[in-house]
């Protein structure tokens, strides 16, 4: 058996589980946000800023995706917020079966609002659906501003772009306009958001976004 036919076999193993799942999220009107990046862009600081502006309005849970360790699991678990915790060991992805055992440890019924912050990895997850309403991709400042056009495939199939770090722009050769230029020639339906998670810039405006896909998540 060749490697494709194998990769289509998991793909397709992959679909029919992210497919249970997003029935199952629907079910129960929890809006499910897959949070994508490469490593270092801030994901994990951005959604601790996240969840401490929501989580006086929303139930939340949260899922950590890393190879190792339970690092990211214990700072979220620090503002409140209860985060289950996946380890992959070698694999640069989450996949919608491993989604749906971490869910076990959550009452659905009380959900409101589930953040899947995948592993570090700009390829790979983009190709696995964990039944996710939306993946949103974060990039920083410092990884330089042609980032979207290295990694088209992500940017397609997300719904918003995060440009993270402008606290940095004075110091960095970095052009925001040439960054988000590049992501809508690929995906001209992205929204996009310029945050900062150390001043706070920009939060509000996203946290904003999220409000309105839980709601409207409830409301359908």
């Amino acid at each position: 058996m060749g490697k494709i036919n194998i990769e289509e076999k998991v793909l397709s193993k992959n679909i029919k589980k992210a497919d249970a799942l997003r029935e199952l999220f629907k079910e129960k009107g929890v809006f499910v946000l897959n949070l994508v990046s490469s490593p270092g862009s801030g994901k994990t600081s951005i959604l601790e800023s996240t969840l401490i502006g929501m989580k006086n309005e929303y139930n939340i849970g949260v899922i950590e995706g890393d190879l190792q360790t339970e690092n990211d699991t214990e700072r979220i678990r620090k503002t409140g917020i209860d985060a289950v915790q996946i380890n992959t060991g070698g694999a640069c992805h989450l996949e919608a079966e491993g989604i749906g055992k971490a869910l076990e440890n959550f009452d659905l019924d009380k959900l409101d609002f589930l953040v899947i912050e995948n592993v570090g990895n700009l390829v790979c997850p983009s190709s696995f659906d964990l039944g996710e309403d939306c993946k949103v991709v974060v990039v920083s400042t410092p990884e330089g501003d042609d980032k979207p056009a290295k990694y088209p495939s992500m940017i397609h199939v997300s719904s918003a772009m995060i440009v993270n770090k402008i606290d940095l722009l004075d110091y960095l050769d970095f052009d925001i306009q040439k960054c988000i230029d590049y992501a809508k020639g690929i995906n001209p339906d992205l929204d996009f958001f310029n945050v900062s998670c150390k001043t706070g810039e920009g939060i509000g405006t996203w946290t904003d976004w999220l409000t309105k896909q839980i709601s409207d998540k409830k409301s359908h």
